[in-house]
């Protein structure tokens, strides 16, 4: 059950951008579109964008405002049907046969209907693609299919079902479909293509990095401790190294973990020794550290305070 206060679905886009604002996801006017009409016509979301730019986020904001329950299915290299979908009860299983032969003694099975028995609902485990097609309290939960590149061609072949009939076939049971279609976030870090059939099933929408407005609006909101030169000195940071030639750019959720940390530390602004001191809070590779010290550090704060000055 939950014991989250249950809200209807947004009736407009500008209902939708408020609602996600409401716990602190601060979205475009394009995202707040498609997700409207995701919402509006029962159809899948698919985000695809660079890691820690909010997609995962999305889900949970939505699961909060609406009240809803948040079934995530966190996808990986191997992932199959057993793990997502469902699996039997095979100890219990085991345990309904042995107790069914000693029952019996000399007078023999009634195979057919232990049969029955071993594969009905009572020996089925719910994995969290069988367990969001369910009736849950409050409403179709919503069901965040997070990464789904790091999983097999083979099981994204397997999501078309799902994802267009909102149904799940089980051999021994036959076809289980869902009385009202959860919500669906899929998100993809674009490690790999996902192929056309999928994406065919979802409505698409590209998360990118925010700009510089918007990304202090964000860490305003989720950093409240942070002060006002800080926090813009933070973000006029984050936006210029993202134009240099780093392995893996900071996310926004990066932003916010190195807005956290300073304001731990009692910072009130970013200074060259703070920020080689921090540095490994933003970024997560070595080489990428390594040219971000000394000389471009201060090169960099020095244009950031410029433009900081001049706006």
């Amino acid at each position: 059950m939950t014991d989250r206060d249950v809200t209807s679905l947004p009736t407009s886009i500008d209902a939708t951008q408020a609602l996600l604002e409401g716990d602190g996801y601060v979205a475009d006017r394009a995202l707040s579109t498609v997700l409207f009409l995701s919402l509006k016509l029962g159809r899948p979301l698919f985000l695809e964008g660079e890691a820690g730019v909010g997609k995962t986020e999305i889900a949970k904001v939505l699961s909060c405002s609406l009240g809803r329950d948040l079934i995530r299915l966190q996808c990986y290299e191997g992932l199959d049907v057993a793990s997502a979908v469902y699996e039997w009860n095979y100890a219990g299983q085991m345990m309904a046969i042995r107790l069914a032969e000693a029952g019996a003694g000399g007078a023999g099975l009634d195979r057919a209907s232990l049969e029955a028995e071993l594969f009905s609902e009572r020996y089925l485990v719910r994995r969290p693609l069988l367990d969001a097609l369910q009736p849950h309290p409050g409403g179709p939960p919503i069901l965040l299919i997070d990464e789904l590149d790091r999983a097999d061609e083979a099981f994204e072949a397997y999501l078309l079902e799902i994802l267009s009939d909102f149904q799940v076939t089980v051999p021994e049971l036959g076809t289980i479909r869902a009385a009202e279609p959860p919500i669906v976030i899929v998100t993809s870090n674009r490690t790999r293509e996902i192929h056309d059939a999928l994406k065919r099933r979802c409505l698409y929408h590209w998360v990118g990095y925010p700009d510089a407005a918007r990304e202090l609006a964000i860490v305003s909101r989720r950093v409240p401790g942070a002060g006002e030169r800080l926090a813009a000195e933070v973000v006029g940071f984050v936006q210029a190294i993202r134009s240099r030639e780093l392995f893996k750019a900071p996310g926004v959720a990066e932003t916010l973990d190195w807005a956290q940390a300073l304001v731990e530390l009692d910072a009130v602004a970013l200074d060259p020794s703070l920020v080689a001191d921090t540095m490994g809070v933003l970024l997560k590779y070595q080489d990428d550290i390594q040219r971000m010290q000394g000389s471009e550090v201060r090169r960099v704060l020095d244009d950031v305070r410029a433009e900081l000055s001049a706006a």
